[in-house]
């Protein structure tokens, strides 16, 4: 009878544990208005991608999932009615090291933030300037 009441009180702990994880990842995703991911040449058009999205009046921001085989300068431009905005990104690889390994994180260095001052279609050209090899993913994010 012990065993049972010090089980069920650990079963709610994990219970609204797992509850309380999935409430936080959706709540990343709901907030991702853009997401596109090169793991192909092929999704590059004449050695560029381009697509166009609707943003409302906002503020955004980029986020990449790079690794050390991505593009060395990732550019991109995004263009709309009022709004243009260009950037060549820097891959940048930060050493760490353990007692045990060496290893690299990597991200590209760069102006991550933008201002849309007003609902409008947005032109988003990305060109991995002829890197189209290595992958990695680029989100645009809701402030």
């Amino acid at each position: 009878m012990n065993k049972k009441l010090m089980i069920i009180p650990l079963v709610l702990i994990i219970i609204f544990g797992i509850a309380g994880f999935s409430t936080d990842s959706s709540d990343n995703e709901n907030n991702t208005i853009f997401h596109v991911t090169f793991a192909d040449p092929n999704l590059y058009k004449n050695g560029e991608y381009n697509n166009s999205l609707i943003l409302e009046k906002g503020e955004y921001f980029f986020r990449f999932v790079p690794n050390g085989s991505s593009p060395k300068i990732l550019s991109i431009s995004l263009n709309g009615n009022t709004f243009d905005f260009s950037e060549d990104f820097k891959l940048v690889g930060t050493l760490h090291k353990t007692t045990i390994s060496e290893y690299f994180t990597w991200d590209y260095d760069g102006e991550k933030e933008f201002s849309i001052s007003e609902m409008q279609e947005i032109v988003i050209s990305i060109n991995p300037n002829g890197e189209t090899m290595g992958s990695i993913s680029v989100d645009i994010l809701e402030n």
